[in-house]
């Protein structure tokens, strides 16, 4: 019995506050909403589908922060590769395009990794600068104009299209979770991320790679926010520089609810994942309520500070 009850003292509850939180905010919608269709089979499925994006990049954040890293410039990754994608769909076949974009996301995710990882320049700063940087080539690009795609099997296989009946986004959404959950708990690599996260010095004392894992990690956060770019302008038929513009708080707010901690070595996929979603029942809620998008980041705001109180608060000593 005793045992049983240490056990129980030793479990830390911040690992389930995103579930708990995720059911809480459901069934308030649901009691709330419940004569404006929140509930619907079609309403549910449309939160998974805007959210995609988000999961994307947030699966990618998980590795990131876990490594004791920070990725700042995963919103204006979105719009260069959709953007650069369109741009190549204009006059080649679709693959072309997809492949364009996910090259533009891993790419300057590897710039990010040279300077983070083998410059050994803080990542805060290092992609601060980058965000800032491509946020003017995304309007340098196209001269602040949208760019159509009108190429049907591009849209089909990353927006709007189905397979065996399940949407693509939904498709995307599982796959990328299923992935990025094998290779960060049953992976060697994901073991060396957790170390890293946990101790430079000691996993560089074991022989783990340290700096190619940090460099990897970043090259991995931008091929997946250039991935949710390719999702962006799939749904949407096109793409423009606005694309991603206000998903880093809500990439982070939803990886942080879900269990992923700052300081690095402690993370879960599954955790982001329900975060997503948290985020994103949370958006659907609040724009049935009839708030404003002001409204709206405000209450996200609200909530980063809150997963930031109850998972980083330190230990009274």
């Amino acid at each position: 019995m005793a045992a049983k009850l240490a056990a129980f003292k030793a479990v830390d509850p911040s690992r389930y506050i995103v579930y708990v939180g995720f059911i809480l905010i459901l069934i308030g919608f649901s009691i709330v909403l419940r004569d404006d269709g929140f509930l619907t089979t079609r309403n549910l499925l449309n939160i998974v589908q805007q959210t995609a994006p988000i999961t994307v990049m947030a699966v990618g954040m998980v590795f990131v922060l876990t490594a004791g890293e920070i990725d700042l410039s995963i919103g204006p990754i979105v719009a260069v590769s959709a953007l650069i994608s369109a741009i190549v769909l204009r006059e080649n076949f679709w693959f072309l395009g997809a492949f364009a974009g996910l090259l533009a996301g891993a790419a300057i995710g590897a710039m990010n990794g040279l300077l983070v990882a083998y410059m050994r320049l803080p990542s805060f700063l290092v992609t601060l600068a980058t965000m800032g940087f491509l946020a003017g080539v995304a309007r340098w690009l196209t001269d602040l104009k949208s760019v159509p795609i009108t190429n049907d099997t591009f849209n089909g296989i990353f927006g709007a299209g189905t397979l065996f009946g399940v949407p693509s986004l939904v498709t995307w959404t599982i796959g990328i979770v299923f992935l990025g959950h094998f290779f960060y708990r049953d992976s060697r690599y994901g073991a060396h991320v957790h170390a890293i996260g946990d101790s430079p010095l000691s996993a560089r004392a074991v022989g783990i790679k340290v700096d190619r894992v940090r460099f990897s990690v970043m090259v991995l956060s931008g091929a997946c926010a250039g991935l949710a770019g390719l999702l962006y302008s799939g749904r949407l038929h096109g793409a423009r520089y606005t694309l991603g513009e206000t998903d880093l708080l809500t990439v982070i707010a939803a990886v942080i609810v879900g269990g992923t901690r700052l300081n690095g070595g402690v993370g879960t996929v599954v955790g982001a994942l329900i975060g997503s979603l948290l985020m994103g029942l949370l958006n659907n809620g609040l724009i049935l309520m009839g708030l404003s998008v002001s409204e709206q980041l405000m209450v996200r705001g609200v909530i980063l500070l809150a997963a930031i109180a109850l998972t980083l608060r330190e230990t009274r000593v």
